[in-house]
């Protein structure tokens, strides 16, 4: 094959996980790797090594004569970063949606205040860009969601928490669904008055005012989503 060993097995793996993910290999489910080889026109090396980084993550097992098989969704490593985007690919999964909202309607507003108590120059410095880079982006979707992910990393890195900033990939799988939803429509809000808020607030060194601007930065954008999930004409307007 042409291409790259490494590069199959990451095809491969992307593939099975997906389907995990979507259901079509359902917990319980056997899955034949002699089936799966031919389906996917690809050697017994290449199955095993996808096979072993998907039971890495808790999505399958193998045992003497029940062979392999999909494990329950309660043994799956959620917030493993494969996972989160296999989730957001397919994201009309309203669940989905729904914990990310309310993982980030926790963590957001908490490190938002950590933010204005401990930010530093530097810190500034990366939410000052990230706002910027969000207005220059206008209304190409590709940079406007790159510019949103960067604020929001900003963020958690200046609340200083080592663990709290480890969240960034729980943040950025909500982020990058949500935002490739709401940019997709024909309109929306702009979103740098809210984020400007946000980051007034932490440079005045106000946590109450900071926790305010996520509280209220994050209910327009589940209000965004909601729209659009149950909008029939979705995608035409925000």
């Amino acid at each position: 094959m042409n291409q790259p060993t490494r590069n199959l097995h990451q095809q491969i793996f992307d593939i099975i996980g997906q389907r995990i993910i979507a259901g079509t290999h359902a917990p319980g489910d056997s899955l034949h790797p002699d089936r799966l080889e031919q389906e996917l026109g690809v050697s017994k090396t290449v199955l095993r090594e996808a096979l072993r980084v998907l039971a890495s993550k808790g999505l399958i097992d193998s045992r003497q004569k029940r062979g392999t098989f999909v494990r329950p969704r309660a043994d799956w490593n959620l917030l493993d970063s494969d996972l989160l985007r296999w989730q957001g690919a397919s994201a009309e999964d309203e669940n989905f949606l729904t914990n990310l909202g309310e993982v980030r309607s926790i963590v957001e507003p908490a490190a938002a205040r950590l933010a204005a108590q401990r930010r530093d120059d530097a810190d500034l410095a990366a939410l000052a860009d990230a706002l910027r880079l969000m207005v220059e982006a206008g209304t190409d979707t590709h940079a406007s969601v790159e510019a949103d992910l960067a604020f929001h990393a900003s963020l958690l890195a200046a609340a200083h928490n080592e663990l709290l900033t480890r969240m960034e990939v729980v943040i950025e799988a909500g982020l990058r669904v949500r935002d490739h939803l709401v940019h997709s429509a024909d309109q929306w809000a702009d979103p740098v008055p809210a984020h400007r808020a946000v980051l007034d607030a932490v440079r005045d060194r106000n946590p109450d005012a900071a926790e305010r601007a996520v509280q209220h930065l994050l209910a327009q954008a589940t209000a965004d989503v909601d729209d659009l999930i149950h909008d029939p004409d979705r995608g035409h307007h925000a």
